[in-house]
């Protein structure tokens, strides 16, 4: 299956309880359609929790995904309440917050968010607006002093 097809089948389940297992897991979402894999992540460190509370069910069929996340999302699993999710593309370690590398060094940012010459040039060339008269705090309130409605 490839990659794009295996995320759109794939839900994502977060709020589970340490006591949650990858069987758990399989029985729970069982109802929906034939699973391909469940995954519990493992925490990075060497702490005791089973898993870091949060996990992933791949079905053989979008439209099972689908099924599942209307109508698991919000329900309760060992007396949490769960939220169940499409699964979101894992990001590369270059890209977002962590990452080791200057957001403007990162792929796309530049074109999305760099000025072109001439914008620049136009910016700089315009004429700047120059108000010497202080603005008044008061402007724009007057009639507000008297209580209940206008009567026109």
């Amino acid at each position: 299956m490839a990659d794009t097809s295996r995320l759109k089948a794939t839900v994502f389940i977060g709020g589970l309880d340490q006591a949650v297992t990858q069987q758990t897991l399989y029985h729970a979402f069982l109802p929906f359609g034939d699973i391909v894999e469940v995954t519990l992540p493992k925490p990075d460190g060497q702490g005791r929790d089973p898993h870091r509370g949060f996990g992933y069910v791949e079905f053989e069929h979008t439209t099972d995904a689908n099924d599942a996340i209307d109508n698991m999302d919000r329900s309760e699993l060992y007396g949490q309440v769960i939220k169940v999710a499409a699964a979101k593309p894992q990001k590369e370690h270059t890209e977002g917050l962590g990452s080791k590398t200057a957001i403007w060094e990162q792929e796309g940012w530049l074109a999305k968010n760099a000025v072109s010459e001439q914008d620049r040039q136009t910016t700089e060339n315009a004429p700047e607006e120059i108000n010497d008269a202080p603005m008044d705090p008061m402007q724009g309130l007057e009639g507000l002093d008297e209580a209940g409605p206008k009567l026109a």
